[in-house]
């Protein structure tokens, strides 16, 4: 997964194209490196799941 990609899923979260997107563990370290460098970061929540992976979800309010 590229950071092309990563910022591609991440404006798709924010504009609601998407309403969450499945991050495997393989990619979680790359995808986290670009979310966290975005000025919207807490607007997006990761929800653990099993075996590493996470979901991502985008909310209106950012989280505190």
């Amino acid at each position: 997964m590229n950071g092309d990609a990563v910022n591609e899923i991440l404006e798709q979260l924010k504009a609601g194209t998407l309403s969450e997107y499945y991050v495997k563990q393989d990619d979680f370290l790359e995808f986290r490196q670009i979310l966290v460098k975005r000025e919207d970061f807490k607007h997006f929540r990761g929800i653990a799941q099993r075996g590493g992976d996470v979901l991502y979800q985008y909310l209106q309010e950012p989280r505190s």
